[in-house]
């Protein structure tokens, strides 16, 4: 979601490493010139983190507004389904060189867990300001949206793991299916959501840039937007039935009142057809820059930084207060205005103003070696 966030993830968040020099992933992103795309930088990579925020901001603020409205429902439903397994699939992708070197190291702590830590504390604050009770802070207990913070966290710290074994994408498969089975993982780093959606990490290792290049194909292209405008239909018919919680991937399928055959069938086609959304999407990306190709390095500010508005919104009871917004025109200006909003977020004044926080250089705080890349 920022230069970090090219280096540690890909828009929620920060990814590090030669593999960026690839013709055609992101190169590394620098720390300088904040207003300026980073020489080497591939804008296709920026072009999907910036959209696929979007699809994060509209999922997000729709639930404000979402009561009677079948449409919105639907719509709802099919951003959930792929927004944040393209964020993590970019995400791994941009993993592929982390070998846990000390300056990796030392950038994914940096990177991630240092914003995890100041806005899992800014957010607890603002939830006890807002809800008017206390609320703990919890390393183990993400508030909100900060649990993706942790989970990249976690799942960089795998990478070396998904280099070495034979069949990666197979054996993330299994450890998901478990955790998917498993009602007993408990709460603490939001592990059962961790764990559920590591597949999608591991697939972007997986990667190659030929992937992405036949992704980008004229056919290709020509299908997915075939198959995105024929998923539009299908949501809104599904809208008024289907249990929004699948789409969380927060809980087991017993937890969510399936049975594990029918639940893990379940889980199955929603994995399926995650993939075929995503690939989709990214095969819609533009491959060149634009004007919003800048934007791509500061989705980790619009990220971090959105929740506050929604979150502020719904404390200060502004949908209850103006009903219109809940209207279908009332809808469309929440929806325009988040999408806006969430575009000045990432623009580069605001991810100069917040590099302290995301993008800290802490040298004080490791040995002089640490930045230095091993031969």
């Amino acid at each position: 979601m920022s230069s970090a966030t090219h280096h540690v993830v890909s828009a929620p968040p920060s990814g590090h490493g030669e593999a960026e020099r690839a013709p055609t992933a992101p190169a590394t992103a620098s720390r300088s010139g904040a207003g300026h795309e980073p020489a080497g930088r591939d804008p296709y990579f920026d072009n999907a983190k910036y959209l696929a925020i979007l699809l994060v901001v509209m999922g997000h603020t729709w639930p404000t507004v979402i009561a009677g409205s079948q449409a919105t429902r639907g719509l709802y439903m099919l951003v959930y389904t792929f927004h944040m397994p393209v964020f993590i699939l970019i995400s791994g992708y941009l993993s592929r060189s982390f070998t846990g070197r000390p300056d990796q190291l030392k950038r994914l702590l940096t990177g991630v867990a240092v914003p995890y830590l100041l806005f899992e504390a800014a957010y607890t604050l603002f939830t006890r300001w807002g809800t008017g009770s206390f609320r703990p802070f919890s390393l183990l207990h993400p508030t909100y949206l900060m649990w993706f913070l942790i989970a990249l966290f976690v799942w960089r710290l795998t990478t070396p793991f998904w280099r070495v074994v034979r069949w990666p994408v197979a054996t993330s498969l299994v450890i998901a299916g478990l955790a998917t089975v498993t009602p007993s993982i408990g709460a603490a780093l939001d592990l059962t959501r961790v764990l559920q959606l590591l597949p999608y990490f591991v697939i972007g290792l997986s990667m190659k840039p030929e992937h992405f290049a036949l992704l980008r194909r004229r056919p290709v292209r020509i299908a997915s937007a075939v198959v995105l405008v024929a998923a539009v239909p299908f949501f809104y018919w599904q809208a008024p039935t289907f249990y929004l919680n699948w789409f969380y991937r927060s809980r087991s399928v017993q937890e969510l009142g399936a049975g594990v055959g029918w639940g893990m069938f379940l889980v199955a086609v929603l994995f399926v057809g995650t993939l075929v959304l995503s690939a989709a999407f990214l095969s819609l990306v533009p491959g060149t820059r634009r004007w919003f190709t800048v934007l791509g390095a500061g989705t980790i500010c619009g990220y971090v930084l959105h929740g506050f508005l929604i979150r502020g919104a719904e404390y200060l009871d502004v949908f209850k207060d103006h009903p219109w917004l809940t209207t279908d025109p009332g809808r469309v200006v929440v929806t325009l205005v988040a999408l806006v909003t969430m575009t000045l977020l990432c623009t580069p004044p605001v991810r100069k103003a917040l590099k302290w926080v995301t993008e800290p250089e802490m040298a004080w705080a490791f040995r002089k070696d640490a930045a230095a890349k091993s031969s």
